[in-house]
């Protein structure tokens, strides 16, 4: 478990493997104060585990699934990546609850200047829209972002001058691949709730605005 921020930016220095999953080398420095082989760690949000240290590196080992469902995919030698640590149980939750797990990548359409702040815009499968709030919470490329606003084709969030300064996001452009992870909470409210109209009226019905207010939860 993560908390969408992140701790460093990392430098992928080598890259090896074949279709059985890919070696991930990543230069790092305060990642490393307390790493071992075996711990969890988020690589532009999806979470990975260690498998090999050095004194100024990291190797982990994507599984084929993994490549095919993020952004691991497109990266290559020098490409900077967001890093976190797994959460632990003493530290401040200063984010939110991020597993590491990616919904969709989804493709960056725009960049737009707000006072000091940078404004990001981002297009999104309509089947992940309905998890996506104004003021609520995503993950993306494993930084922990609030949502501005949502229309019909995608999102959009900010970003103060020390988040777009301190995480590869900051550096993206038009067209880039994110890694997009709704906030769970969602997602188990759409289950309980689909379970539970499905017992009484044998039928399921789709969560949306109207429903939860005619259900009075809005």
């Amino acid at each position: 478990m993560f908390t969408g921020l992140i701790e460093e930016q990392g430098v992928i220095l080598r890259i090896s493997g074949s279709g059985d999953g890919t070696n991930l080398v990543i230069k790092a420095k305060e990642v490393l104060r307390d790493l071992e082989i075996g711990d969890s760690i988020a690589v532009n949000g999806p979470c990975l585990t260690v498998t090999a240290l050095d004194q100024d590196s990291f190797t982990v080992w994507v599984m084929p699934e993994t490549l095919k469902k993020s952004n691991l995919k497109d990266l290559s030698t020098g490409h900077r990546v967001n890093l976190e640590r797994a959460l632990t149980l003493s530290s401040r939750l200063g984010g939110h609850m991020v597993s590491g797990h990616v919904d969709a990548v989804i493709t960056l359409t725009g960049r737009q200047k707000q006072g000091g702040s940078l404004i990001i815009f981002f297009d999104v499968p309509e089947d992940l829209l309905c998890y996506i709030i104004p003021k609520g919470s995503v993950s993306l490329d494993g930084v922990s972002l609030t949502v501005v606003d949502v229309n019909d084709h995608g999102f959009s969030v900010g970003m103060i001058p020390h988040t777009a300064a301190q995480t590869a996001l900051g550096r993206k452009g038009s067209g880039s691949s994110v890694n997009l992870e709704v906030d769970m909470i969602g997602k188990y409210v759409e289950k309980l709730m689909g379970s539970h109209y499905k017992g009484e009226q044998d039928q399921t019905e789709k969560i949306s605005i109207s429903l939860l207010q005619e259900k009075g939860y809005l």
